[in-house]
């Protein structure tokens, strides 16, 4: 479904750039075929003119009156040297004084010089008739629909078909992902259980901590990724969360990976009520924040995280005092990290992007390089409920 979403909106894209191009060509041929109509229209007038002439040739003298000739397609009249009319069936006054064929918006005339005294005094004929380019319309949107649903029908085949190996192999590559992390999460499940038994069975030690620790980091990447492979196709379900409870909870698992650097976890948490949220994409909020504060501090340094209420919203912030961000701008994009040998895989910034965008969460970002960095997450009140 994603895949055929991917082929139409780029289809889209490549017909109007194609059809953009096209339009050039054809609005010179619409003019083209509108000065071809105006040409037609004048043949078709001066042919009605020589009926007219025709007509008043044939007149007989002895006759009574003339029957000026009348038409369905057009009228006319007979005008003296000052383009007074002598008899007309036109009821417009006359703007143009020279023989010819002239437009006026969608009324054509055709005016003819005659020879002096000959035809009751009338120096001029003119002919009126309306000229429609409506033919002209209705053949050129025509065209232009025909060539955009051929160049948009065109763009769809020829995208889907050269998509198919790649969604072939891109399927191919998910299904490794999906088979690997299930792989993976069981080895350090076993890790996990085994290392929780032996403390409680033995004294704790360093290597036990810091196997426990590096076992927690990997969980988090685990994580990470479980939660962007399922992202699309599971239904998060919400519900009310203590967020401080919550927060203490995160705090205390990642314990054990700060002092692998030596880093202290300050900590001024505050009741803040409870807000209404998935707890796996809170977690990932919490998660990818302690863990990157860890990540990016010097060793023997701090972490301060603190929770308070103010004026009905609830703040949460994480600060560190480590090697800072440089390009702000950059770091929720996905696959992005600034500092290549500090690991991961700069996805986790992006997974929290994308649950403060849905939760309509205020994230504020302040850093310097070399002094540490500041994320301040705003609760509104509508997300915080109160205990």
């Amino acid at each position: 479904m994603k895949d055929n979403k991917y082929s139409a909106k780029y289809a889209l894209i490549y017909t109007f750039l194609v059809s953009a191009i096209l339009l050039t060509p054809l609005f010179f041929y619409f003019v083209y075929m509108k000065n071809i109509h105006s040409i037609q229209n004048e043949l078709f007038l001066k042919e009605k003119s020589l009926l007219v002439v025709k007509a008043m040739e044939e007149f007989n003298q002895n006759d009574e009156f003339f029957e000026y000739p009348r038409f369905k397609t057009f009228t006319s009249g007979l005008y003296d040297e000052s383009f007074h009319p002598v008899f007309t069936l036109i009821d417009k006054p006359i703007n143009y004084f020279k023989d010819g064929y002239y437009l006026d918006g969608n009324d054509a005339y055709l005016i003819v010089k005659l020879p002096k005294e000959r035809y009751f005094g009338a120096r001029y004929l003119i002919l009126k008739n309306k000229i429609s380019f409506a033919p002209v319309y209705e053949k050129v949107f025509i065209i232009l629909f025909t060539i955009i649903g051929l160049v948009f029908l065109l763009s769809l085949f020829f995208l889907g078909s050269f998509a198919k190996p790649f969604q072939k192999l891109n399927k191919q590559l998910d299904n490794f992902i999906k088979d690997s992390m299930h792989e993976i999460n069981t080895p350090l499940s076993i890790i996990n259980v085994n290392i929780d038994l032996y403390n409680r069975k033995y004294e704790q030690n360093k290597y036990m901590q810091r196997m426990k620790a590096a076992a927690k980091v990997l969980s988090n990447i685990y994580n990470d990724m479980d939660y962007l492979i399922k992202y699309e196709r599971l239904h998060h379900e919400k519900k009310d969360i203590n967020l401080a409870q919550f927060l203490q909870e995160r705090i205390e698992y990642f314990n054990e990976v700060a002092r692998m650097k030596n880093i202290t976890i300050n900590t001024e948490i505050q009741e803040c009520g409870t807000v209404h949220m998935n707890d796996k994409e809170l977690q990932r909020l919490i998660d990818n924040n302690i863990s990157n504060a860890i990540k990016y501090s010097y060793e023997h340094s701090n972490i301060d995280i603190s929770l308070y209420k103010k004026n009905e919203k609830c703040y949460m912030s994480f600060k560190d005092y480590g090697v800072g961000i440089e390009k702000v701008e950059k770091i929720f994009s996905r696959y992005y990290r600034e500092d290549s040998s500090k690991g991961g895989f700069g996805i986790g910034l992006n997974i929290v992007k994308s649950i403060i965008e849905k939760e309509n969460i205020e994230l504020k970002i302040e850093s310097l390089p070399k002094e540490g960095s500041l994320f301040l997450y705003i609760f509104s009140p509508k997300s915080i409920n109160k205990i």
